[in-house]
């Protein structure tokens, strides 16, 4: 492995850590239900997948490095709707917004 590989995958994984961070004091410090949903699957979507894209550049293209692809794509296509159940769900319960937000008139 040589040194720019090896700076590529060290700065993968400090950018990955700090989104997971962010992603974790989000949920320990944001009001409701709707706020935390969004710091944790926004923050945490793009922190996993550093760290997956860190594991692909140190392993390649093949075995472990696929199975880092892999794993952003799965990521990128099951957190957004995770989020939206969750969202959706807290609505249906009639879980309100913090502050004077509300939701949007259905026309």
């Amino acid at each position: 492995m040589n040194a720019i590989q090896q700076i590529v995958v060290a700065l993968l994984v400090a950018v990955g850590s700090f989104f997971l961070v962010v992603g974790t004091l989000g949920l320990l410090r944001l009001p409701d239900v709707y706020n935390r949903m969004h710091a944790t699957s926004k923050a945490t979507t793009l922190g996993a997948a550093s760290l997956f894209l860190a594991g692909f550049v140190q392993y390649g293209p093949q075995g472990a490095g696929l199975t880092s692809l892999v794993g952003i794509v799965f990521l990128f296509l099951t957190a957004p709707t995770g989020a939206h159940m969750i969202s959706r769900s807290a609505q249906k319960m009639g879980i309100e917004f913090f502050g004077d937000a509300e939701w949007p008139d259905e026309d």
